[in-house]
Order: structure tokens, then sequence, then C-alpha cells
């Protein structure tokens, strides 16, 4: 996090929070939705500025509950996730390793991966909890070009690196967030607490 933002935080502690005004796609941009974006449940207009886009990316967190958030000074923005909180791409260079990288521009290491009902392909790290990402659909190409997956297309391998095969296991698209513990809708959660 930002110190500005620490400050702003420690200065006004008890700004109310956001809903429905910052989107995360299933391309991984960053989009702002104003009210007739969320009466007309469209997904907004990307946010192009690049200063504007490095800030949101140091300072997305989640909080206790399992929503992701962009703390913008003293105020919370909860996000909507269209899919999952983080969005990789995957780099298939032919003289180096695979990487993939988050949608901050920041390296994923994926410790597991999984294909959901609808054919898209998640990372889940190591780490605890968990941190999951859906694969951009424009490297569903690369990663077929790295993966053995079986006939049903419901499973498999996907040859990560050198030695290091990670399994493909199939998970349920509805699942997902439940799975990894995360909110995709504060708004609706919000609405539905009031």
């Amino acid at each position: 996090m930002d110190e500005i933002v620490r400050q702003a935080l420690a200065k006004w502690p008890n700004v109310p929070h956001c809903t429905g005004w910052l989107l995360l796609d299933r391309r991984g941009q960053w989009r702002l939705r104003d009210d007739d974006a969320q009466a007309a449940s469209e997904l907004g207009e990307p946010i192009r500025h690049e200063a504007l886009l490095g800030f949101i990316n140091r300072n997305y967190e989640c909080d206790a509950q399992g929503q992701w958030f962009f703390q913008n000074g003293p105020q919370r923005v909860y996000v909507e996730l269209v899919y999952t909180p983080w969005i990789v791409r995957l780099h298939a260079a032919a003289d180096g390793p695979l990487r993939l990288t988050d949608q901050a521009g920041a390296p994923f290491e994926p410790a597991h991966a999984w294909i959901d009902d609808e054919g898209g392909i998640l990372f889940s790290d190591g780490a605890s909890p968990a941190r999951v990402a859906a694969l951009h659909d424009h490297d569903l190409e690369p990663f077929a070009d790295h993966a053995s997956l079986d006939d049903a297309g419901t499973g498999g391998v996907f040859h990560w690196r050198d030695g290091v095969d990670l399994p493909v296991q199939p998970i349920a698209r509805a699942r997902v967030a439940e799975r990894f513990g995360f909110v995709a809708s504060p708004a609706t959660r919000a609405a539905s607490e009031s």
C-alpha cells in the first residue's frame, strides 16, 4: 500500500466504503462503472490512464470476508469481479521458460491448474489462502500447446517447466468463488445485508 494512502487512512479513518463503481473484467482490465452502467449491468468504461492503473494495482487488497478492494486514499472501493480476483497472461517465449504475469504485471507462480466447465483455465498459487487467477482468453492456444488434456477436456496435465507438470483438475465455474474464498460482487453482498 502506498504511504500516501496510509496517511490518508490515519487522517480520515471513517470514510464510507464504495461498491459497484470499479470492476475487473475477464481480460484483466479495470473498468469504471457510473450509475448508468451499474443500472444496465454493463461492464463500464476501461481505465486507460497508466498512473491511475498503477495506483490501483499497488493498492489492491482483500479484506477478511474475501472482498477485493482498491484503497483510494481513505476510501475503500470494493471491486466487482467478472470472474476471479486475478487475471494472468501466459508468456511462451521460444528461448526461455513459460511465465505467467498477473494484471499488475507481477509474476504469478502456479502450484495448481484447473479447467472449468466452460473451458476456462485457472491457476492457483501455493499461498495460504491461495490466490486464484483466470487465464486471459487470448492465451488459451499457448496453454494448449503446453498441455495434454483428456478427450473430454475435463482434466489432464499442464507442462509448466522442464520437469514440472501441473495436474489440470476440473472445477465448476459456479463454485470457483466459494472454493477460493472470494466475493465476486461486494455490491450484491452489501445490498443483501441492508
